[in-house]
């Protein structure tokens, strides 16, 4: 097992880092929220949506469907399909059209429906079905998270800028970042951990 294994989580707990990420973005979009605050949420989850369901289509989806090429997998890439276009509708409209909020709510029906289909059946039938690859695809997830994300990280900076509400950033689109943070906390929240202990004894 490489050590990329050892410290990326697997591929289905990526997977439902993400969707937890996306979710909460959508729970904190409100319709009588400022115009810059709705367009940077909207932009975190488009992005962070783009970069999810290509991570599932060039990592996850394959090594499942080897196992189990069900109905719902086969329609999870027309869904993802689906998905690209209310983005690019959603993308190209104006915060400030009277149909944006609509579209982004609509946005989040699709999105829902997407993630109960995948929680409930398809991650369950991963780690049933591939136990032992779920580390090596999460390393694979990673190092692709990170190649996707990079050249996207001014335009996360600025969505994440147009949505700072009472002082304190929205945490929506991390999801881009997830592999990288927790890789990171892996490494070094020992080496944290030995120095706060020596720091609590002085």
């Amino acid at each position: 097992m490489s050590l990329m294994s050892q410290l990326s989580p697997s591929v289905t707990n990526q997977i439902r880092l993400d969707h937890t990420h996306v979710l909460s973005a959508f729970h904190q979009y409100e319709v009588g929220s400022p115009a810059r605050l709705k367009k940077g949420l909207a932009d975190q989850v488009c992005l962070a949506l783009e970069i999810h369901t290509q991570l599932e289509e060039e990592i996850f989806y394959p090594a499942l469907r080897v196992v189990a090429d069900t109905d719902i997998l086969r329609k999870s890439t027309p869904e993802h399909d689906e998905m690209r276009g209310l983005i690019s509708r959603l993308r190209n409209m104006p915060v400030a059209d009277p149909t944006f909020d609509d579209a982004f709510f609509g946005l989040m029906r699709h999105v829902m429906h997407h993630v109960a289909d995948e929680e409930t059946q398809l991650l369950p039938a991963a780690e049933r079905l591939l136990p032992d690859q779920l580390g090596e695809l999460g390393a694979q997830m990673t190092r692709r998270r990170l190649e996707l994300a990079g050249p996207r990280t001014p335009q996360l900076a600025s969505s994440m800028a147009r949505s700072l509400s009472a002082g304190s950033i929205v945490a929506a689109g991390s999801a881009l970042l997830a592999g990288a943070q927790l890789l990171t906390r892996h490494r070094y929240g020992d080496r944290l951990g030995s120095a706060r202990s020596r720091f609590a004894r002085r």
